[in-house]
């Protein structure tokens, strides 16, 4: 069955912003892992100082965390850990 392209589509803006700092925190954890670093606590020292130097530059990992601002980061994980109680 065809799609029907003439319909407009709706994009959900936070569905989307959340989608892409999973997938981020996701690549950064596993480049982290892959240098022997405890992924959590990296990430925290992060989210807590704002210093890049926390996250290795190994597979752009330090690029990557920075794409999306580092407080809408943690927005969305308190949002998580509140949805999931």
């Amino acid at each position: 069955m065809k799609k029907d392209l003439t319909k407009t589509r709706l994009f959900q803006r936070d569905e989307i912003k959340r989608e892409v700092i999973h997938n981020n925190l996701l690549t950064v954890a596993s480049a982290l892992e892959e240098r022997g670093y405890n992924p959590v606590q990296q990430i925290v020292g992060y989210l807590i100082s704002n210093d890049p130097a926390y996250i290795s530059a190994h597979r752009n990992a330090r690029s990557i965390i920075q794409q999306v601002d580092r407080n809408e980061i943690i927005e969305e994980l308190v949002k998580f850990y509140l949805e999931s109680r």
